[in-house]
């Protein structure tokens, strides 16, 4: 798992998938969208799976659900959007520089959209995973504690959004977390949100957090936009792949 890389999208701005890593400019201190550190969370974690025979590394929460077992994270950090879903998926939370306080939780199921799963639609590039419980029955946000989860709600909120980054400058053995109040995107025409933040690949499906609600997930970027961040709004297709994922 050590060696597992990045997931990371990117585009140029015609819209045409690109998987360069793009180099934070520089900018002063405490500017806003520059990364800042962030304490470890149960509810927050590091992702691990392999898909198309490499292993990659991304983000996800623990999420209130029905079944206490969902972990939300970004569509392609489970499916390759379009094609087969991930193998070995793996959630640790509270992950912190190789500690795992929580141990590693196991998916048995994995959902996401048909628009990722059919098109790799960005704009739905979200994912749910089932997990099993531990060698005591427990189940994961019995353990972890739950992050709430909101749908359809307004565009235009202020948001942290957390993650580990893995590609340069970051080495994805800490969380970090960008606040920002959401915006459209103004480059590909697309429904997601965006914030400036400047985490990088394997921050991809970590959460974004308003009023203590999860209401998106790192998604991607555009080569020519760097420090910004970019999100799926939560609506109703993404809450029918939820409410599945719920009740699995």
């Amino acid at each position: 798992m050590a060696e597992a890389l990045p997931a990371d999208a990117r585009f140029n701005g015609q819209g045409t998938r690109h998987g360069t890593e793009v180099t934070p400019t520089k900018r002063s201190a405490a500017a806003v969208g520059d990364a800042v550190r962030a304490n470890p969370n149960p509810k927050l974690g590091k992702v691990f799976f392999t898909l198309g025979g490499s292993n990659y590394v991304c983000s996800g929460t623990a999420t209130r659900s029905a079944n206490a077992d969902v972990v939300t994270t970004a569509g392609h950090c489970l499916n390759e959007g379009p094609g087969a879903f991930a193998t070995n998926f793996a959630f640790v939370p509270a992950y912190d520089n190789g500690s795992r306080p929580y141990g590693t939780w196991t998916a048995k199921r994995l959902l996401t959209t048909s628009g990722w799963a059919n098109t790799g639609d960005f704009n739905v590039d979200v994912g749910f995973a089932v997990m099993n419980t531990d060698s005591s029955g427990r189940s994961l946000t019995q353990v972890t504690g739950a992050q709430d989860i909101a749908f359809n709600l307004a565009r235009g909120l202020s948001y942290e959004s957390f993650g580990y980054p893995a590609a340069s400058p970051y080495n994805g053995q800490l969380l970090w977390k960008c606040a920002d109040r959401a915006g459209d995107d103004q480059v590909g025409g697309s429904n997601d949100l965006s914030i400036r933040c400047s985490m990088t690949g394997g921050s991809s499906g970590g959460g974004w957090i308003t009023g203590g609600r999860l209401n998106s997930v790192n998604s991607f970027g555009y080569t020519t936009q760097p420090n910004v961040m970019y999100g799926p709004y939560f609506g109703s297709t993404i809450q029918s792949v939820y409410n599945q994922a719920q009740n699995a």
